[in-house]
């Protein structure tokens, strides 16, 4: 299974970044393009692993709730995909 970790000191473009990069998805600039990308063209199996997700949520405030809200529905949506907040 493949692993994406984020980082709780990565920047919102940082995270993108990272999904983009390892999951090997087209290029999106925000959450709906992300959204669409993840859920109709990300190969799993794969995990997502947010490590000090305390630290990004007071970093990113809003934006962390967005993300965190649509990796829990991507999650939801799709039996290959785990999302960890550690």
């Amino acid at each position: 299974m493949k692993i994406v970790l984020l980082d709780g000191d990565s920047g919102r473009e940082e995270i993108f970044r990272r999904l983009l990069t390892h999951l090997d998805v087209a290029a999106a600039t925000n959450l709906d393009a992300l959204w669409d990308v993840l859920r109709a063209d990300a190969k799993g199996p794969f995990e997502i692993v947010w490590r000090d997700h305390a630290t990004a949520k007071a970093r990113l405030g809003a934006d962390f709730d967005r993300l965190a809200a649509l990796l829990d529905r991507l999650a939801a949506e799709r039996r290959d995909v785990v999302v960890t907040l550690a």
